[in-house]
């Protein structure tokens, strides 16, 4: 089992963006000026064409009449934060990333808490972030939308100094997620995540005791624990239907199937977007606290962690500029993107 090097911790000295109005309008910013500087930080080893990518990025800037970036590759030692840290400090505006999720987590963990912008590239196959904010998967148009100067403030979660941006999970999603097979990944896509699904379905539950801010401590039999910022699962499952990503508070869908019926009732339910769907349960708050009763696989943003007993998420409001389709005065940001909700 591979895990991701230990991330940098978050700087808190670092420069904080005000999170302002919690409304989607008050997050938005759409800048017209002259080019902006920016930087691409690219994990070569998802990228099959670099010299693609570099032709395609610096092409679609120039015919913006945006000087070209500067490129800064990561390492197994530096998946991301480092880099992007190095862009901020050169004067980077805009930071694209060019990876799958664990690079895109880790540029998100060096950007936090400051003025310039992520612009995500896909080059994965989980791309959690893209497709819960319907970002383009094509490099060219990812460019543009950026040269487009849309901007929207976001919050992040963060467990143990580790920036999320999309979920962080305790049990089963995150087995499925180790489990899936990489070479199955970039040959079918998501299916591969159904396929090693079916693996846990029977899976042993976990004791867990819930704690959502200073209120008392729920205690659940459990199948897996998802805390999340927004609310779509690998493949587009939207699984917390009210989640959204600039409201200051983190989403918790507690899943406890007992039964393949069980489970066949509860994604019944989630993908017909049912207010109230069998076997979850539904919480909200500003720190989440999960304790199980023994050790559990984790992930954050589709990144498998080292297991832990406990797992501790708190909201970081307003700490990050991302580059998102304008305009939008939609809670759900994706609805603002040509791909839809």
């Amino acid at each position: 089992m591979t895990h991701t090097p230990q991330a940098q911790p978050l700087d808190p000295t670092r420069t904080q963006v005000p999170s302002g109005s919690a409304e989607p309008a008050d997050r938005q910013r759409v800048e017209r000026g002259g080019p902006l500087r920016t930087a691409v930080v690219v994990n070569p080893v998802r990228v099959e064409n670099l010299d693609e990518l570099r032709t395609t990025i610096e092409t679609a800037l120039a015919e913006a009449g945006w000087p070209a970036p500067m490129w800064l590759e990561t390492t197994p030692e530096d998946p991301g934060a480092g880099q992007a840290r190095q862009a901020v400090d050169e004067g980077a505006d805009v930071v694209f990333v060019s990876g799958g999720d664990g690079t895109v987590r880790s540029c998100i963990e060096g950007l936090a808490g400051t003025e310039t912008a992520l612009a995500v590239l896909p080059a994965g196959t989980g791309n959690l972030l893209a497709a819960n904010l319907g970002l383009p998967d094509e490099p060219t148009e990812g460019v543009r939308l950026a040269v487009d100067r849309g901007r929207h403030l976001l919050d992040l979660g963060e467990v143990e100094g580790q920036a999320f941006a999309v979920m962080a999970g305790m049990g089963f999603d995150a087995k499925l997620l180790d489990d899936a097979s990489t070479t199955l990944k970039a040959r079918i896509g998501s299916p591969a995540y159904v396929l090693s699904a079916l693996k846990h379905l029977r899976d042993r539950p976990m004791r867990v005791e819930i704690r959502v801010d200073d209120d008392p401590p729920l205690r659940r039999r459990a199948r897996t624990v998802v805390i999340g910022n927004v609310g779509r699962l690998q493949g587009g499952v939207r699984l917390l239907a009210d989640a959204e990503p600039d409201n200051g508070q983190l989403d918790v869908a507690v899943l406890s199937p007992r039964h393949l019926s069980d489970w066949v009732a509860l994604a019944w339910g989630v993908l017909r977007r049912r207010d109230h769907v069998r076997r979850m349960e539904v919480l909200r708050g500003s720190r989440i606290t999960v304790t199980s009763d023994r050790e559990q696989p984790c992930e954050l943003d589709g990144d498998v962690i080292e297991p832990r007993r406990t797992l501790t998420a708190t909201v970081r409001p307003g700490a990050l500029w991302l580059c998102v389709y304008q305009p939008d005065r939609s809670p759900d940001l994706a609805e603002g993107s040509p791909k839809g909700p």
